[in-house]
């Protein structure tokens, strides 16, 4: 699984902030340089991902329901290759590592200035001469990026890097993400940690397989739901049932949440037509680790006091998890119905295609719903616009949207600096190509709600003639 963000990205210089998970709508990339570590993949201006690393240190013994003996054959129990403490970062290792990442990972999106061969020797280049400070070495990689002609693949620093915890989905530090275990199951396995945060100090390690949280057996579940499970409030504790390793001993450790995020949701009921309908309003900030989980309980509420159509304000909002805006999106829509079109990423070079990422349970919320948009309504707040709109859930009331239709992913480096590249590329769910376009609104003025269901009522799904 990776982090994906939708909110870092919408503009060249964002203002810096976090988002949420993406589980299984990327493979992870096959690392081959020490201690390279995947933050997370954006699609905004203000967001990013979780912060990586893979520290090794002693596994301590401990029994656990969840403990099974394990066979003394080699071929049964044989560790995975973990990644080892890292080595002190010199200068040159932090622009080789910034080089690669881009060699592995940057999908150019259509201005053409990268290619295999130019950028070799864009490394040869540089690499050529000694670096002296690290600030110089920041600086080359500033300029490197900047040569791609990407205004969204960027260079953090490290205090801009550390401000993405906001965006951890747990609350604890760590990403997950769902392995195959060879018996046609998965696995959930600590894809990272961030250094020094609360799972990390308390004893999680890289690598670790979770088998449960505060004894609710994880098996079956996806990294969304194990992550939610995770999730609650700040200073809180929470029980991880962990196995370190494949043939580590299994260890319950108790880890103090510390939530960095706030709530991006507001919400209120409003009365329309005298007081004879009401309407549930909710503005939704960003797309954070708290977004999804507060959207369900603002309109579980507005529901009870008896909302019987709904205003989703999405103005202003540039984005911020790509899998908080997924999540957010199925709230909505039937099972089946599309959320993204396709998506169109890069894995060492080599192009890689998802069609078709679906809801897989009914809607929430039946009820006509109005998404209000600006041209500051950006990335994941476009995949919740557009996938609400294709799908005859929701009419677009105001301006123009942004217009992001690109991903990026956070990657850390060995210095605690970090950079965000463009590896992806998605179109709506009726394979509207919105990045530089945009999202036209159906009523640029506030309409009533009974053109709100009329044009609703003439509306096509994808698929549909």
């Amino acid at each position: 699984m990776r982090v994906l963000c939708c909110n870092c990205c919408a503009s060249p210089t964002p203002p810096l902030s976090r988002s949420s998970i993406t589980p299984n709508l990327f493979n992870n990339h096959s690392l081959n340089w020490p201690q390279k570590t995947l933050i997370g993949s954006l699609t905004g201006a203000l967001s990013f991902g979780l912060l990586f690393f893979s520290p090794s240190s002693l596994a301590l013994n401990s029994q656990s329901p969840f403990s099974q003996p394990q066979p003394s054959s080699p071929e049964y129990c044989r560790e995975e290759m973990l990644e080892k403490a890292p080595e002190p970062a010199t200068n040159e290792g932090i622009v080789e590592e910034a080089w690669e990442i881009v060699n592995d990972s940057f999908l150019d999106t259509g201005r053409g200035r990268w290619s295999p061969k130019t950028w070799l020797r864009k490394k040869e280049d540089i690499l050529g001469t000694s670096i002296q400070t690290r600030s110089k070495a920041h600086d080359i990689i500033r300029q490197m990026l900047a040569s791609l002609g990407d205004p969204y693949t960027r260079f953090l620093s490290p205090n801009e890097f550390s401000k993405m915890a906001r965006y951890d989905m747990t609350g604890i530090g760590i990403n997950l993400r769902e392995v195959p275990d060879g018996n046609g199951a998965v696995k959930m396995k600590v894809l990272g940690l961030i250094l020094d945060g609360p799972a990390h100090s308390a004893g999680v390690k890289q690598g670790d397989e979770v088998l449960a949280v505060n004894g609710v057996d994880v098996r079956g579940k996806s990294a969304f739901e194990v992550s939610s499970l995770l999730q609650g409030p700040s200073e809180t504790f929470v029980t991880v049932t962990v196995k370190h390793g494949n043939c580590g001993p299994v260890q319950s450790i108790e880890v103090q949440r510390q939530l960095v995020a706030r709530t991006p949701v507001l919400y209120r009921l409003e009365q329309i037509e005298n007081g004879a309908i009401s309407v549930g309003y909710v503005r939704l900030k960003e797309f954070n680790a708290l977004a999804r989980k507060d959207l369900l309980i603002a309109m579980r509420r507005l529901q009870d006091l008896g909302a019987s159509s709904f205003i989703l304000d999405l103005r202003d909002n540039l984005g911020g998890l790509v899998q908080a805006g997924i999540e957010i999106a199925k709230l909505f829509l039937n099972e089946g119905d599309t959320i993204y079109g396709q998506v169109i990423y890069t894995v060492g070079r080599d192009y890689q295609f998802q069609n078709n990422i679906t809801a897989e349970t009914a809607p929430l919320i039946t009820a006509p719903v109005i998404v209000l948009v600006n041209n500051n309504t950006a990335s994941a707040s476009e995949i919740v616009a557009s996938a609400l709109h294709d799908n005859c859930k929701a009419v677009l009331v105001g301006e123009r949207t942004f217009g992001k239709g690109l991903i990026q992913s956070v990657f850390e480096l060995h210095d605690g600096s970090g950079v965000v590249v463009t590896v992806g590329k998605y179109v709506t769910p009726n394979h509207m190509d919105i990045n530089g376009n945009g999202l036209e609104p159906d009523f640029q003025k506030f309409p009533g709600l009974s053109e709100v269901k009329e044009r609703l009522s003439r509306c096509h799904t994808p698929g549909q003639g």
